[in-house]
């Protein structure tokens, strides 16, 4: 397995945006989720007809649709905790994924993370908690318990669907297929759960459509496009710090975009993530030796069901 991919920094940079979209679009976290796959599909079908030539029909499919399910969840449930908690201790919340996608590979693959990457998840949480302000806003939740539950539950569903990513990634060269069926699967659990919950208005306006637009072709096309490219041939640990990175771009491009200037804590708390990020990636253990990423994943490949991301 690779120590480093560049389309994963790429992928990060991309999804980095969906915060800053979302916010200038103004509209609610089950009306964003919603459109942002909507707007993605029409952009996803002719990249599919041209990978399905290439390439030849690709198989299975249900991981895919599973890991969109998960990833819809995440969504809505991100945007509620924003609500709830603020955006920096939501940051924090969801980025459990970078302890959920390393104990499924260990419970499904007995892939073990390294010495390295335990000692450094406390300086990885801690970073990601000053780049998004925590130290800076106190608290002043509307509603920290819930908030909480929802932003953990968040985190939960985004390692569940990094985790399914990247075990369906090692079936073959189809990349832009996956990210349509997880896409369309994330867009269905964001009617189910946005519609009863926050609501999803169709016509959010001329403003925030082009908005959502831009979350679309950032968050959802380019973004998942690259991350799925590049989070197959790494080990689980190394993938979830990389993505790490994101809430660090995050208030880099706020600074750029909309000129917002970062407290200290937070450049301190961007360069702690880097830190960490770097020492994982460069003390990285070797894979074991024992599992074959095919064997392991021919299973699924034959049941051509999605499991119980």
């Amino acid at each position: 397995m690779r120590r480093f991919d560049p389309r994963l920094l790429a992928g990060a940079a991309f999804i980095s945006a969906s915060a800053i979209f979302v916010g200038l679009s103004g509209v609610s976290s089950g009306t964003a989720a919603f459109f942002r796959c909507a707007l993605a599909v029409p952009l996803l079908l002719p990249l599919v007809r041209w990978e399905r030539r290439r390439a030849g029909p690709a198989r299975g499919g249900g991981l895919d649709a599973a890991a969109g399910l998960l990833l819809g969840v995440d969504l809505v449930l991100w945007g509620a905790a924003i609500e709830g908690v603020g955006a920096g201790v939501a940051t924090v919340l969801v980025n459990v994924q970078v302890v959920v996608v390393p104990l499924l590979a260990l419970a499904v693959f007995r892939e073990r993370p390294s010495r390295a990457f335990a000692a450094a998840v406390p300086v990885m949480l801690a970073g990601v908690a000053l780049a998004g302000g925590l130290a800076d806003h106190g608290p002043r939740a509307a509603d920290p318990v819930r908030g909480a539950l929802y932003g953990v539950g968040a985190g939960i569903a985004y390692g569940g669907y990094l985790f399914l990513t990247r075990v369906a990634g090692r079936r073959g060269p189809h990349r832009a297929r996956p990210v349509l069926l997880a896409t369309l699967g994330a867009g269905a659990a964001s009617i189910v759960v946005g519609v009863p919950w926050h609501g999803v208005d169709l016509s959010p306006g001329r403003a925030a459509f082009g908005w959502l637009a831009a979350l679309a072709l950032s968050g959802q096309v380019c973004g998942w496009l690259l991350i799925n490219a590049g989070l197959p041939g790494l080990r689980a640990e190394v993938g979830g710090a990389l993505l790490l990175l994101q809430p660090v771009l995050a208030v880099l491009l706020g600074a750029v975009v909309l000129a917002e200037r970062p407290a200290p804590s937070q450049l301190a708390g961007c360069a702690l993530v880097v830190a960490a990020v770097w020492l994982t990636g460069r003390r990285e253990a070797p894979p074991p030796q024992d599992v074959e990423p095919a064997a392991a994943a021919r299973p699924e490949a034959e049941a051509a069901a999605p499991p119980a991301r």
